[in-house]
Parts: structure tokens; sequence; C-alpha cells
């Protein structure tokens, strides 16, 4: 049973967000943020290069930059491929048998694939909570409000905020990092959530809420690093050894230069004696919390 495909339809704006019956704000000390299915086999059912999908992928990609940035922790869940009947339940009802065209399929796309320290949860029915440790990570990590994107958002991210509704989790849905079946569905699920268990909001109104990074961030740190490196802020692991990585004397000067160009003061001699990011980036968050 193939998904079907979906014709482009128009990405709600600001303008086609329902009236919200509550006023709640996320704030980034008490918010996780969910990607929510965004894997290969459910990414190509709809058309490359048009709305919505081009937008979801390039909002999503925001969101999670900015909730790197301020050290939120960001959740993937993901299908699982080749389900046994037991493990597909009535979802094999409803949707066949599930992802079971070969190992890519099941994988995040690329262009939002998860970075070291993110999370990835497989999912196995509609809502991410059920049958998985999501509400476990939230609480451990003293999170009671989770932003919500991905797809389909009247199937499992309408349900996903229903669930952590009724786990006293404020859920939000960004209305314009979601996807779905058509137009009708996407408008659907935004009705049902702003009246009955979540707020609507944009992706602009969600970082516009949580505010602006600090002046050296986890994800910024990354990404200076390996902008120098040439490589992906993802292939660099916390711990390792930046020295052998190839982070020369001439690039670690050039650090040093553009973390005191922005105000936070660090010395080549620091940097390397402990060249690894865990240790890089304690070292200037003490430094930015020195008055100046």
């Amino acid at each position: 049973m193939a998904l079907p495909a979906i014709a482009p339809y128009p990405m709600p704006g600001t303008a086609d967000l329902p009236r919200n019956k509550v006023s709640w704000s996320p704030e980034p000390r008490r918010t996780a943020l969910l990607i929510h299915d965004m894997q290969r086999y459910f990414i190509n059912a709809f058309t490359a290069g048009q709305s919505p999908v081009s937008e979801l992928v390039s909002n999503i990609q925001r969101l999670r930059q900015h909730c790197a940035a301020l050290d939120i922790p960001v959740v993937y869940s993901a299908q699982p491929g080749g389900q046994t009947p037991e493990q597909r339940g009535l979802l094999l009802d409803f949707w066949g048998p599930g992802i079971n065209a070969g190992p890519e399929q099941k994988r995040i796309i690329d262009a939002l694939a998860p970075s070291e320290g993110d999370i990835v949860l497989t999912k196995w029915t509609y809502s991410a909570f059920r049958r998985t440790e999501l509400h476990e990570l939230l609480r451990e990590r003293g999170r009671d409000q989770l932003l919500i994107c991905g797809i389909y958002a009247h199937i499992g991210c309408l349900q996903t905020a229903s669930d952590a509704f009724m786990s006293n989790v404020r859920p939000f849905l960004v209305a314009d990092a979601l996807g779905d079946f058509s137009l009708a569905h996407h408008q659907l699920a935004l009705s049902y959530a702003s009246q009955l268990c979540a707020v609507t909001l944009t992706t602009q109104q969600a970082i516009d809420s949580l505010g602006a990074p600090p002046p050296m961030s986890r994800w910024k740190l990354r990404t200076d690093v390996a902008e120098l490196l040439q490589v992906s802020p993802a292939d660099l692991l916390d711990d390792e050894n930046l020295l052998e990585r190839g982070l020369d004397s001439i690039r670690i000067m050039s650090l040093v230069e553009r973390w005191r160009s922005a105000g936070t003061e660090v010395t080549f001699v620091e940097l390397a004696e402990r060249p690894s990011l865990t240790d890089w980036y304690a070292l200037l968050s003490r430094a930015n919390a020195q008055p100046s």
C-alpha cells in the first residue's frame, strides 16, 4: 500500500493561523524541538522543489539551527523499516507494511541529518510518545514544552501534540514547518490543535519567542570549527582531539581573532592545551561570564 503522491499546495503563513485558545509562549529553558518523521520515504511523496516541501525543509533547518544555538534539545522521530505484523499493529490495516523499500528510504533526509548530541527515537505509531522514551527524556532534561515540526500534520504531529497535552507538556505546532497530504488536512490539524491541545505559530514567531542565542553557543562553536576544517558540523565529535582532525596553529589563531572580535577573550595557549569542543565550550562560557 504505497503512499499517495502529494500535489503542491501553499504553505500556511501568519495570516492563515487559527486563533489560539491559550497564550502559551515557548521558553528556551523549558523547550525541546521534535523533528517528526522527516524520512526519505515520506518526503518522496511530495513534489520536490515546490510548496509545501521547500518551505517545510528550510523552516525546519532554521528552527533546528536556532534551537541548537540556544542549547535546546533536538529530538528526531523515525519509523523503522521491515516491521513485523506484530510491531506494525493496527497501522497495518490502515497503511500497509510501512517502510519496506530498502534501508535508504528510512533515513532522515540529508538536509536535516542529526548532529552528535541530537536524540533519534524509533517511532512505532502515530504519536512520538507511545512506546518511546520521549516523555522520560523531556523530564530528565527539565523540559515541559515541545515544538513540533515535520510530517504529517494531521496524523503523527497532531497525535503527538495531543499526547503531549495529556502528559502536561505544552505543545506548539509550527504551522509553516509542517507538511501534509493537502492544504485541507494541514488546516484541519492547525484548527484542532489550536482549540483543544496546543498553540499554533510560525517559524519566525517561535524564533522570536525563544530570543537571541548567547554570544557563544555550542552550535556556533561547532559551526566555526567545522567551517575552518571544511567539514559538516555533524561530523565533529564533542570530545575528539581537534588537532588530530587538522586544526593547525594558523586555524586556531584565526578562531582566537574571530572570537575576540565578537567580545570573547581567549588565548591561543588555552585552546591548544585542551583541543576539544567540550573543553572549548567550557572555556568560552567562563570567558563570557567574566565581567568586562
